[in-house]
Protein backbone atom coordinates (compact mmCIF):
# COMPACT_ATOMS: atom_id res chain seq x y z
CA UNK A 1 0.00 0.00 0.00
CA UNK A 2 1.33 3.59 -0.84
CA UNK A 3 2.16 5.85 1.86
CA UNK A 4 -1.02 8.00 2.80
CA UNK A 5 -3.40 5.91 1.30
CA UNK A 6 -5.76 4.88 3.68
CA UNK A 7 -6.81 0.78 3.90
CA UNK A 8 -9.83 -0.26 2.90
CA UNK A 9 -9.52 -3.50 3.86
CA UNK A 10 -12.60 -4.99 6.37
CA UNK A 11 -14.86 -2.32 4.85
CA UNK A 12 -17.86 -2.24 2.71
CA UNK A 13 -18.53 0.11 -0.42
CA UNK A 14 -22.54 -0.47 -1.04
CA UNK A 15 -22.78 -4.35 -0.43
CA UNK A 16 -19.41 -5.12 -1.16
CA UNK A 17 -16.76 -6.13 1.71
CA UNK A 18 -13.36 -5.29 0.99
CA UNK A 19 -11.09 -8.51 1.39
CA UNK A 20 -7.44 -7.70 0.29
CA UNK A 21 -6.03 -5.32 -1.79
CA UNK A 22 -5.06 -6.82 -5.20
CA UNK A 23 -2.64 -4.05 -6.61
CA UNK A 24 -2.77 -0.26 -8.13
CA UNK A 25 -2.60 1.36 -11.55
CA UNK A 26 -3.04 4.36 -13.35
CA UNK A 27 -6.28 4.62 -13.26
CA UNK A 28 -7.03 3.31 -9.50
CA UNK A 29 -6.80 0.70 -6.49
CA UNK A 30 -8.26 -2.92 -7.38
CA UNK A 31 -9.32 -4.70 -4.16
CA UNK A 32 -10.81 -8.35 -4.16
CA UNK A 33 -14.14 -7.85 -2.47
CA UNK A 34 -17.24 -9.85 -1.56
CA UNK A 35 -20.26 -8.69 -3.02
CA UNK A 36 -22.91 -9.78 0.10
CA UNK A 37 -25.81 -10.00 -2.24
CA UNK A 38 -25.17 -12.62 -4.54
CA UNK A 39 -21.97 -14.12 -2.30
CA UNK A 40 -19.56 -14.04 -5.03
CA UNK A 41 -16.26 -12.67 -5.22
CA UNK A 42 -15.14 -9.52 -7.33
CA UNK A 43 -12.65 -7.10 -8.57
CA UNK A 44 -13.24 -3.24 -7.24
CA UNK A 45 -11.43 -0.56 -8.28
CA UNK A 46 -11.86 2.62 -6.32
CA UNK A 47 -10.62 6.06 -8.19
CA UNK A 48 -7.79 6.97 -5.82
CA UNK A 49 -8.18 10.58 -4.05
CA UNK A 50 -6.14 12.55 -5.78
CA UNK A 51 -7.88 11.47 -9.63
CA UNK A 52 -11.28 11.84 -8.49
CA UNK A 53 -11.05 15.98 -9.04
CA UNK A 54 -9.86 15.27 -12.49
CA UNK A 55 -12.81 15.63 -14.69
CA UNK A 56 -10.34 14.09 -17.41
CA UNK A 57 -9.16 11.17 -14.92
CA UNK A 58 -13.00 10.42 -13.60
CA UNK A 59 -14.20 10.52 -17.49
CA UNK A 60 -11.33 8.17 -18.24
CA UNK A 61 -12.93 6.16 -15.17
CA UNK A 62 -16.47 6.23 -16.21
CA UNK A 63 -15.26 5.26 -20.28
CA UNK A 64 -13.72 1.91 -19.24
CA UNK A 65 -17.26 0.97 -17.17
CA UNK A 66 -19.05 2.46 -20.40
CA UNK A 67 -16.60 0.39 -23.05
CA UNK A 68 -16.03 -3.17 -20.98
CA UNK A 69 -20.01 -2.93 -19.83
CA UNK A 70 -21.52 -2.83 -23.20
CA UNK A 71 -18.76 -5.87 -24.64
CA UNK A 72 -20.30 -8.81 -23.33
CA UNK A 73 -17.28 -11.55 -24.50
CA UNK A 74 -15.75 -14.28 -22.50
CA UNK A 75 -12.57 -13.05 -23.58
CA UNK A 76 -12.94 -9.35 -22.26
CA UNK A 77 -13.34 -8.86 -19.03
CA UNK A 78 -16.97 -8.58 -18.14
CA UNK A 79 -18.01 -4.91 -15.57
CA UNK A 80 -21.26 -5.70 -13.85
CA UNK A 81 -21.40 -2.13 -12.13
CA UNK A 82 -20.54 1.22 -11.89
CA UNK A 83 -21.42 3.27 -8.56
CA UNK A 84 -20.14 6.13 -5.77
CA UNK A 85 -18.90 5.84 -1.82
CA UNK A 86 -18.67 8.50 0.18
CA UNK A 87 -17.76 10.49 -2.87
CA UNK A 88 -15.24 8.32 -4.74
CA UNK A 89 -16.51 6.36 -8.09
CA UNK A 90 -15.53 2.53 -8.04
CA UNK A 91 -16.52 -0.63 -10.25
CA UNK A 92 -16.81 -3.57 -10.23
CA UNK A 93 -15.39 -6.34 -12.66
CA UNK A 94 -15.45 -10.12 -12.60
CA UNK A 95 -12.89 -11.20 -9.93
CA UNK A 96 -10.09 -13.49 -11.87
CA UNK A 97 -7.57 -15.48 -10.49
CA UNK A 98 -4.36 -15.86 -13.13
CA UNK A 99 -2.25 -13.42 -14.33
CA UNK A 100 -1.00 -11.13 -16.61
CA UNK A 101 0.26 -12.01 -20.01
CA UNK A 102 2.98 -10.19 -19.18
CA UNK A 103 3.92 -11.82 -16.13
CA UNK A 104 3.33 -15.26 -18.26
CA UNK A 105 5.63 -14.16 -20.61
CA UNK A 106 8.67 -13.37 -18.12
CA UNK A 107 10.98 -12.08 -20.81
CA UNK A 108 10.85 -15.68 -22.16
CA UNK A 109 9.09 -16.87 -25.58
CA UNK A 110 5.86 -19.21 -24.78
CA UNK A 111 5.79 -22.57 -26.47
CA UNK A 112 3.58 -22.12 -29.92
CA UNK A 113 0.86 -24.29 -29.37
CA UNK A 114 -0.18 -22.23 -25.69
CA UNK A 115 0.86 -19.02 -27.98
CA UNK A 116 -1.94 -20.19 -30.43
CA UNK A 117 -4.64 -20.52 -28.01
CA UNK A 118 -4.29 -17.39 -26.34
CA UNK A 119 -3.45 -15.32 -29.58
CA UNK A 120 -6.67 -16.85 -31.42
CA UNK A 121 -8.59 -16.12 -27.51
CA UNK A 122 -7.73 -12.33 -27.70
CA UNK A 123 -8.43 -11.83 -31.56
CA UNK A 124 -11.96 -13.30 -30.78
CA UNK A 125 -12.07 -10.28 -28.24
CA UNK A 126 -10.85 -7.63 -30.09
CA UNK A 127 -13.23 -9.09 -33.12
CA UNK A 128 -16.02 -8.58 -30.28
CA UNK A 129 -15.30 -5.27 -29.10
CA UNK A 130 -14.21 -3.30 -33.18
CA UNK A 131 -18.01 -4.87 -33.76
CA UNK A 132 -19.13 -2.50 -31.30
CA UNK A 133 -17.31 0.04 -32.71
CA UNK A 134 -14.48 -0.02 -29.74
CA UNK A 135 -10.88 0.35 -30.47
CA UNK A 136 -8.83 -0.21 -27.08
CA UNK A 137 -5.91 2.12 -28.11
CA UNK A 138 -3.70 0.14 -25.15
CA UNK A 139 -3.28 -3.37 -26.12
CA UNK A 140 -0.36 -5.00 -24.19
CA UNK A 141 0.70 -7.84 -22.21
CA UNK A 142 -0.08 -5.93 -18.80
CA UNK A 143 -3.56 -5.37 -20.13
CA UNK A 144 -4.35 -9.20 -20.92
CA UNK A 145 -5.06 -11.23 -18.31
CA UNK A 146 -4.62 -15.49 -18.28
CA UNK A 147 -6.78 -17.15 -16.08
CA UNK A 148 -5.72 -20.39 -14.13
CA UNK A 149 -7.75 -22.64 -16.77
CA UNK A 150 -5.92 -20.98 -19.38
CA UNK A 151 -7.95 -18.54 -20.95
CA UNK A 152 -7.47 -14.87 -21.96
CA UNK A 153 -9.29 -11.80 -21.06
CA UNK A 154 -8.68 -8.12 -22.56
CA UNK A 155 -8.69 -5.84 -19.58
CA UNK A 156 -8.52 -1.90 -19.40
CA UNK A 157 -10.89 -0.11 -21.72
CA UNK A 158 -9.80 3.23 -20.40
CA UNK A 159 -8.63 5.00 -23.07
CA UNK A 160 -10.98 3.07 -25.58
CA UNK A 161 -12.61 5.51 -28.97
CA UNK A 162 -15.20 5.00 -30.72
CA UNK A 163 -14.41 5.01 -34.52
CA UNK A 164 -17.23 5.12 -37.33
CA UNK A 165 -14.58 4.60 -40.14
CA UNK A 166 -13.61 0.63 -41.14
CA UNK A 167 -16.17 -0.43 -38.50
CA UNK A 168 -19.64 0.48 -39.98
CA UNK A 169 -22.40 3.57 -38.57
CA UNK A 170 -24.17 0.56 -36.97
CA UNK A 171 -21.58 -0.16 -34.49
CA UNK A 172 -20.59 2.91 -34.13
CA UNK A 173 -24.35 4.49 -33.67
CA UNK A 174 -24.58 1.94 -30.95
CA UNK A 175 -22.20 2.11 -28.87
CA UNK A 176 -22.69 6.29 -29.14
CA UNK A 177 -26.18 5.78 -27.74
CA UNK A 178 -24.97 4.04 -24.17
CA UNK A 179 -23.82 7.97 -23.89
CA UNK A 180 -19.74 7.15 -24.76
CA UNK A 181 -18.48 10.94 -25.12
CA UNK A 182 -15.88 10.78 -27.76
CA UNK A 183 -13.37 13.43 -27.14
CA UNK A 184 -11.82 12.96 -23.92
CA UNK A 185 -8.27 13.04 -25.96
CA UNK A 186 -7.00 16.19 -27.68
CA UNK A 187 -6.65 16.32 -31.83
CA UNK A 188 -3.03 15.54 -32.19
CA UNK A 189 -2.09 13.64 -28.84
CA UNK A 190 -0.42 10.41 -28.88
CA UNK A 191 -2.54 8.30 -26.65
CA UNK A 192 -0.89 4.42 -25.40
CA UNK A 193 1.72 2.69 -24.09
CA UNK A 194 4.80 3.81 -26.40
CA UNK A 195 6.38 0.30 -26.74
CA UNK A 196 3.12 -1.14 -28.87
CA UNK A 197 1.64 2.27 -30.59
CA UNK A 198 0.99 1.89 -33.70
CA UNK A 199 2.57 4.38 -36.17
CA UNK A 200 -0.58 6.53 -36.54
CA UNK A 201 -0.61 6.39 -32.70
CA UNK A 202 3.09 7.80 -32.50
CA UNK A 203 2.19 10.94 -35.25
CA UNK A 204 -0.94 11.75 -33.02
CA UNK A 205 -3.50 10.95 -36.34
CA UNK A 206 -6.88 9.66 -35.63
CA UNK A 207 -7.03 5.63 -34.75
CA UNK A 208 -9.11 2.98 -36.13
CA UNK A 209 -9.65 -0.88 -35.84
CA UNK A 210 -6.52 -1.69 -37.45
CA UNK A 211 -4.30 0.48 -34.65
CA UNK A 212 -5.12 -2.47 -32.63
CA UNK A 213 -4.06 -5.03 -34.81
CA UNK A 214 -0.87 -3.49 -34.69
CA UNK A 215 -0.40 -3.68 -30.73
CA UNK A 216 -1.90 -6.83 -31.17
CA UNK A 217 1.02 -7.70 -33.64
CA UNK A 218 3.47 -6.08 -31.12
CA UNK A 219 1.68 -8.26 -28.12
CA UNK A 220 2.21 -12.12 -30.85
CA UNK A 221 6.32 -10.49 -31.52
CA UNK A 222 6.45 -10.40 -27.58
CA UNK A 223 4.83 -14.06 -26.99
CA UNK A 224 6.95 -15.85 -29.88
CA UNK A 225 10.03 -13.87 -28.66
CA UNK A 226 10.00 -13.45 -25.29
CA UNK A 227 10.89 -9.14 -26.11
CA UNK A 228 9.39 -6.35 -27.57
CA UNK A 229 9.59 -5.76 -31.80
CA UNK A 230 10.91 -1.88 -30.80
CA UNK A 231 12.91 -0.85 -28.16
CA UNK A 232 15.37 1.89 -27.00
CA UNK A 233 16.44 3.43 -24.00
CA UNK A 234 14.11 6.66 -24.27
CA UNK A 235 10.50 7.43 -25.53
CA UNK A 236 12.04 9.62 -28.40
CA UNK A 237 14.12 6.08 -29.81
CA UNK A 238 11.14 3.84 -29.22
CA UNK A 239 8.73 6.35 -31.75
CA UNK A 240 11.61 6.42 -33.87
CA UNK A 241 12.00 2.89 -33.97
CA UNK A 242 8.25 2.18 -34.82
CA UNK A 243 8.05 5.10 -37.58
CA UNK A 244 10.69 3.98 -39.09
CA UNK A 245 12.70 0.81 -37.70
CA UNK A 246 12.68 -2.40 -39.17
CA UNK A 247 12.41 -5.20 -36.54
CA UNK A 248 14.61 -8.09 -36.69
CA UNK A 249 12.97 -11.71 -37.70
CA UNK A 250 11.10 -13.26 -34.76
CA UNK A 251 12.55 -16.62 -35.82
CA UNK A 252 15.94 -15.67 -35.22
CA UNK A 253 15.24 -15.53 -31.72
CA UNK A 254 13.24 -18.48 -31.37
CA UNK A 255 13.86 -20.57 -34.53
CA UNK A 256 10.60 -22.89 -33.42
CA UNK A 257 8.49 -20.58 -34.30
CA UNK A 258 6.18 -21.88 -37.60
CA UNK A 259 7.18 -19.65 -40.82
CA UNK A 260 3.28 -18.65 -41.36
CA UNK A 261 3.35 -17.02 -37.71
CA UNK A 262 6.13 -14.86 -38.79
CA UNK A 263 4.01 -13.94 -41.49
CA UNK A 264 0.92 -13.52 -39.47
CA UNK A 265 3.36 -11.09 -37.05
CA UNK A 266 5.00 -9.45 -40.01
CA UNK A 267 1.61 -8.15 -41.79
CA UNK A 268 0.18 -6.95 -38.46
CA UNK A 269 3.22 -4.71 -37.70
CA UNK A 270 3.38 -3.17 -41.42
CA UNK A 271 3.72 0.38 -40.73
CA UNK A 272 1.12 1.47 -43.62
CA UNK A 273 -2.08 0.20 -42.01
CA UNK A 274 -3.66 -0.06 -45.87
CA UNK A 275 -1.24 -3.10 -46.08
CA UNK A 276 -2.04 -4.47 -42.35
CA UNK A 277 -4.57 -6.82 -41.27
CA UNK A 278 -7.72 -5.04 -42.39
CA UNK A 279 -10.06 -6.48 -39.46
CA UNK A 280 -9.23 -9.17 -36.38
CA UNK A 281 -11.60 -11.37 -38.33
CA UNK A 282 -9.36 -11.88 -41.20
CA UNK A 283 -6.08 -12.02 -38.42
CA UNK A 284 -8.16 -14.35 -36.15
CA UNK A 285 -9.05 -16.76 -39.32
CA UNK A 286 -5.47 -16.52 -39.73
CA UNK A 287 -4.28 -17.77 -36.56
CA UNK A 288 -7.12 -20.50 -36.28
CA UNK A 289 -6.35 -21.65 -39.01
CA UNK A 290 -2.08 -22.00 -38.04
CA UNK A 291 -3.79 -23.66 -34.60
CA UNK A 292 -5.82 -26.39 -36.76
CA UNK A 293 -2.68 -27.16 -38.97
CA UNK A 294 0.04 -27.22 -36.65
CA UNK A 295 -2.60 -29.58 -34.25
CA UNK A 296 -2.78 -31.81 -36.99
CA UNK A 297 0.27 -32.22 -38.00
CA UNK A 298 1.30 -33.24 -34.41
CA UNK A 299 -1.49 -35.45 -34.29
CA UNK A 300 -0.77 -37.02 -37.46
CA UNK A 301 3.06 -38.03 -35.86
CA UNK A 302 1.08 -38.97 -33.25
CA UNK A 303 -1.58 -41.93 -34.96
CA UNK A 304 0.93 -43.09 -37.32
CA UNK A 305 1.69 -46.66 -36.98
CA UNK A 306 4.43 -48.58 -38.23
CA UNK A 307 4.46 -50.68 -41.01
CA UNK A 308 5.18 -54.68 -40.67
CA UNK A 309 8.15 -55.93 -42.77
CA UNK A 310 7.14 -58.87 -45.28
CA UNK A 311 9.37 -61.73 -46.59
CA UNK A 312 11.92 -61.45 -49.56
CA UNK A 313 12.56 -63.21 -52.59
CA UNK A 314 16.25 -62.95 -53.66
CA UNK A 315 14.95 -63.00 -57.32
CA UNK A 316 13.38 -59.66 -56.37
CA UNK A 317 15.08 -56.21 -56.84
CA UNK A 318 15.22 -54.71 -53.17
CA UNK A 319 16.08 -51.15 -51.59
CA UNK A 320 18.64 -51.49 -48.86
CA UNK A 321 18.41 -48.76 -46.40
CA UNK A 322 20.79 -47.45 -43.75
CA UNK A 323 20.45 -45.74 -40.94
CA UNK A 324 23.73 -43.96 -39.09
CA UNK A 325 23.43 -42.69 -35.37
CA UNK A 326 26.00 -40.62 -34.97
CA UNK A 327 26.84 -38.82 -31.76
CA UNK A 328 27.95 -34.89 -31.50
CA UNK A 329 30.70 -35.95 -29.42
CA UNK A 330 31.48 -39.49 -29.85
CA UNK A 331 31.53 -39.61 -34.21
CA UNK A 332 33.27 -43.41 -33.69
CA UNK A 333 30.22 -44.85 -32.41
CA UNK A 334 27.97 -45.42 -35.60
CA UNK A 335 25.91 -48.07 -36.17
CA UNK A 336 24.17 -49.27 -39.38
CA UNK A 337 21.32 -51.38 -40.38
CA UNK A 338 19.84 -53.24 -43.44
CA UNK A 339 16.69 -55.17 -44.41
CA UNK A 340 15.89 -56.19 -47.07
CA UNK A 341 11.67 -56.18 -48.71
CA UNK A 342 10.31 -56.94 -52.17
CA UNK A 343 9.76 -53.32 -53.82
CA UNK A 344 5.91 -54.28 -54.00
CA UNK A 345 4.71 -50.51 -53.19
CA UNK A 346 7.50 -47.69 -53.17
CA UNK A 347 5.78 -46.38 -50.07
CA UNK A 348 4.98 -49.48 -47.63
CA UNK A 349 8.77 -50.52 -48.87
CA UNK A 350 10.33 -47.11 -47.88
CA UNK A 351 7.97 -46.90 -44.56
CA UNK A 352 8.71 -50.66 -43.28
CA UNK A 353 12.62 -50.51 -44.31
CA UNK A 354 13.18 -47.23 -42.35
CA UNK A 355 11.31 -48.97 -39.18
CA UNK A 356 13.46 -51.62 -39.39
CA UNK A 357 16.85 -49.85 -39.35
CA UNK A 358 15.18 -46.94 -36.69
CA UNK A 359 14.44 -50.38 -34.65
CA UNK A 360 17.99 -51.56 -34.97
CA UNK A 361 19.67 -48.42 -33.46
CA UNK A 362 17.49 -47.52 -30.95
CA UNK A 363 17.71 -50.69 -29.58
CA UNK A 364 21.70 -51.41 -30.15
CA UNK A 365 23.31 -47.70 -30.66
CA UNK A 366 24.50 -45.07 -28.18
CA UNK A 367 22.46 -44.62 -25.19
CA UNK A 368 19.82 -41.74 -25.50
CA UNK A 369 17.50 -40.25 -22.97
CA UNK A 370 14.06 -37.79 -23.63
CA UNK A 371 16.13 -35.15 -23.42
CA UNK A 372 18.57 -35.42 -26.19
CA UNK A 373 17.63 -33.98 -29.31
CA UNK A 374 18.28 -35.68 -32.95
CA UNK A 375 19.07 -33.64 -36.48
CA UNK A 376 17.43 -35.62 -39.08
CA UNK A 377 19.91 -35.72 -42.54
CA UNK A 378 18.13 -36.04 -45.98
CA UNK A 379 18.71 -39.57 -47.30
CA UNK A 380 20.89 -40.28 -50.27
CA UNK A 381 18.90 -41.80 -53.14
CA UNK A 382 21.08 -43.82 -55.68
CA UNK A 383 18.12 -46.33 -56.52
CA UNK A 384 17.12 -44.10 -60.16
CA UNK A 385 13.95 -44.16 -58.59
CA UNK A 386 12.17 -40.90 -57.62
CA UNK A 387 9.47 -42.04 -55.16
CA UNK A 388 12.30 -42.55 -52.81
CA UNK A 389 13.37 -39.09 -52.63
CA UNK A 390 12.61 -37.37 -49.75
CA UNK A 391 9.95 -40.28 -48.86
CA UNK A 392 12.72 -42.77 -46.50
CA UNK A 393 13.54 -39.53 -44.43
CA UNK A 394 9.68 -38.22 -43.96
CA UNK A 395 8.81 -42.13 -42.79
CA UNK A 396 11.71 -42.86 -40.34
CA UNK A 397 10.88 -38.98 -38.75
CA UNK A 398 7.43 -40.69 -38.32
CA UNK A 399 8.84 -43.81 -36.70
CA UNK A 400 11.45 -41.78 -34.39
CA UNK A 401 8.50 -38.97 -32.96
CA UNK A 402 6.88 -42.06 -32.08
CA UNK A 403 9.69 -43.81 -29.29
CA UNK A 404 9.33 -42.15 -25.90
CA UNK A 405 13.14 -41.95 -25.29
CA UNK A 406 13.90 -39.09 -28.75
CA UNK A 407 13.60 -35.64 -29.71
CA UNK A 408 13.69 -34.77 -33.33
CA UNK A 409 14.90 -31.60 -34.12
CA UNK A 410 11.91 -29.67 -34.91
CA UNK A 411 12.03 -28.51 -39.08
CA UNK A 412 11.56 -24.91 -38.08
CA UNK A 413 14.29 -24.44 -35.97
CA UNK A 414 16.27 -26.71 -38.75
CA UNK A 415 15.19 -24.35 -41.11
CA UNK A 416 15.63 -21.11 -38.89
CA UNK A 417 19.12 -22.35 -37.82
CA UNK A 418 19.61 -22.63 -41.87
CA UNK A 419 19.11 -19.12 -41.95
CA UNK A 420 21.34 -18.44 -39.60
CA UNK A 421 24.03 -20.40 -41.87
CA UNK A 422 23.19 -18.25 -45.35
CA UNK A 423 21.28 -21.25 -46.14
CA UNK A 424 18.00 -21.59 -48.11
CA UNK A 425 15.48 -22.99 -45.43
CA UNK A 426 15.06 -25.13 -48.16
CA UNK A 427 18.72 -26.44 -48.65
CA UNK A 428 19.94 -30.09 -48.60
CA UNK A 429 20.54 -31.19 -45.46
CA UNK A 430 23.39 -33.40 -46.08
CA UNK A 431 25.67 -35.02 -43.39
CA UNK A 432 28.36 -32.16 -42.86
CA UNK A 433 25.30 -29.32 -42.92
CA UNK A 434 23.43 -32.11 -40.11
CA UNK A 435 26.37 -31.71 -37.87
CA UNK A 436 26.78 -27.81 -38.15
CA UNK A 437 23.35 -27.84 -37.30
CA UNK A 438 23.77 -30.13 -34.20
CA UNK A 439 26.72 -28.20 -32.96
CA UNK A 440 24.57 -24.53 -33.53
CA UNK A 441 21.70 -26.01 -31.85
CA UNK A 442 23.26 -27.77 -28.49
CA UNK A 443 21.51 -31.17 -30.07
CA UNK A 444 23.50 -35.07 -29.43
CA UNK A 445 23.51 -36.21 -32.39
CA UNK A 446 22.88 -36.82 -36.21
CA UNK A 447 20.61 -39.70 -38.58
CA UNK A 448 22.15 -39.80 -41.91
CA UNK A 449 20.83 -42.20 -44.35
CA UNK A 450 21.40 -44.13 -47.76
CA UNK A 451 18.72 -46.17 -49.75
CA UNK A 452 20.40 -48.20 -52.54
CA UNK A 453 19.53 -51.26 -55.19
Amino acid sequence: MDEGEPSLIGRTISHYRIVKRLGKGGMGVVYKAKDENLGRFVALKVLPDELVQNPRALERFKREARAASALDHPHICTIYEIGEHEGKPFLVMQYLEGQTLGLRIGGRPLPTDRLLELAVEIAEGLEAAHAKGVVHRDLKPANIFVTDEGHAKILDFGLAKIVARHLGETATASARATGWPDNLTQPGSAVGTVAYMSPEQARGEEVDARTDLFSFGAVLYEMGTGVLPFRGDTSAAIFEAILHGATLDPVRMNPDLPPKLTEIISKALDKDRKLRYQSATDMRVDLARLKRDTESSRHAVTMTQPVAPTPFSDSTPVAQPATQLTPLSTPAAAVAAKRRWPLIAAAVVAIAAIGAGAYFFLNRGPKLTSKDTIVLADFSNTTGQTVFDGTMKQALEVQLAQSPFLNILPNSQVEGTLRLMGRAASSAITGSVAREICERTSSTATIDGSISL
